[in-house]
């Protein structure tokens, strides 16, 4: 399947939808002016120069580079201190060592936004064989589920929170795999108040993951203490090759770059081995990248207005991340999907993806993603677990021209 097998239907219905959203794109693009300022602030505050860009080698000592971006995204978070490294894997590593940040052995973290995202279960212990997790090192867990609505349990959190064991409360912005909506910024200040109210010493984290410059606020600016994130998601801006980054407050953050390293070295060390520019170009775009993003996904939502398929954030609704959640119902039809998706990509267009037993996930997951980064979660892509209702989470895009034929090449092959 090509671009040029899209069905001329298919471009009469996104000429459609694009009348309907260009206004959404017009608030999109305010978001992204005002992120833009805040970066472009920073870069000027803390005199990014050209010596900003050459990497360290071995035990990566007075990397003026990694020193510089770490206060960026501390100014840029508004929080004390930050860590940006490349010796973060993944997401799920900064969240872990973020998570190790939270609570002592005989403590308890609480997470308020129903059971976290797949693979930071096994980082807790909830599922896995538990080595190396909270539960194994004597950390307690327990959380507070979403109502049936998919709303925050206020009144139910408050009640938890007020345990005398809790000492850490974690919030996960995104809906992960889950059929809810994304928690806005008023969600997150409103369960930061609720908790404070009955345990005010409690440290509170927000997954931050596909949140990013989606608001001009972000979680530490409205009550937390922490967030961490992935850089090859939102704010490695498709520039970034891998990493990670946890900002709050600096105690926090100190405890767990220990998490990353070693006690007794910490943030010290670390070589950035040639990607500080990137680093920092990537975070220089992010905003316009996400931008993009948020473009694409409304389009989305637009076309399966179309379509009749139901999906969530509605195309005019507010948005809290860059995940458009499609509810395709049958395995055929994710398929043909996702299918789509990795035909409408730059790089591997030509596969055809297949479920598979991916590390962390409880079930077979189906991932179309052809990335000029592997697991690049701003370009293009779209996955889920391969269980009912067969939920397609679709997120990314580089640019909105390159991500409406994807989603153009995803429609094409669900009408075929």
């Amino acid at each position: 399947m090509k671009i040029s097998d899209i069905k001329p239907t298919v471009y009469e219905m996104a000429d459609r939808a694009e009348s309907q959203i260009r206004p959404i794109f017009a608030q999109i693009d305010r978001v992204a002016q005002e992120n833009t300022r805040k970066v472009m602030e920073a870069f000027q505050d803390h005199r990014v120069s050209e010596a900003c860009f050459a990497g360290t080698t071995g035990y990566g000592y007075d990397d003026l580079g990694r020193e510089t971006l770490d206060r960026i995204y501390a100014q840029i978070f508004g929080t004390e201190a930050a860590i940006v490294r490349s010796q973060f894997v993944n997401g799920t590593h900064a969240l872990t060592c973020a998570m190790f940040s939270l609570s002592n052995p005989g403590e308890t973290v609480l997470a308020v936004t129903g059971t976290p995202y797949d693979t930071l279960r096994c980082a807790i212990g909830i599922s896995g064989d538990g080595v190396g997790s909270l539960r194994y090192y004597g950390i307690g867990y327990s959380q507070v589920d979403l109502t049936a609505a998919g709303e925050p349990d206020y009144e139910q959190i408050r009640r938890a929170a007020a345990d005398s064991k809790v000492t850490g409360v974690m919030l996960q912005r995104s809906r992960g795999y889950d059929d809810r909506r994304a928690l806005t910024i008023e969600d997150i200040r409103r369960i930061c108040e609720a908790v404070r109210e009955v345990n005010p010493n409690a440290h509170i984290m927000v997954d931050n993951c596909y949140g990013e410059f989606t608001d001009v606020l972000e979680p530490t600016q409205v009550g937390a203490d922490l967030i961490a994130g992935s850089l090859i998601k939102n704010p490695g801006g498709g520039i970034a090759p891998t990493g990670g980054y946890i900002a709050g407050k600096r105690e926090l953050v100190e405890c767990a770059a220990l998490r990353l390293t070693t006690p007794g070295i910490g943030g010290e060390c670390g070589s950035t081995l040639g990607v500080n520019r990137q680093f920092f170009q990537g975070l220089f775009l992010a905003p316009h990248t996400v931008a993009q993003a948020l473009k694409t996904a409304v389009f989305c939502a637009a076309m399966m207005d179309l379509l009749g398929i139901e999906s969530s954030p509605k195309y005019d609704e507010k948005r809290s991340d860059i995940i458009q959640m499609v509810k395709l119902g049958s395995a055929d039809r994710m398929k043909k999907f996702c299918l789509g998706i990795q035909a409408g990509a730059p790089v591997d267009s030509y596969v055809t993806p297949e479920p598979w037993a991916m590390p962390g996930y409880d079930d077979e997951v189906i991932m179309a993603a052809g990335a000029f980064i592997q697991g690049s979660s701003i370009e293009l892509s779209a996955d889920g677990p391969m269980r009912e209702p067969y939920i397609a989470y679709m997120q990314g895009g580089l640019t909105y021209e390159s991500g409406k034929l994807g989603i153009m090449m995803a429609v094409s092959a669900m009408l075929d």
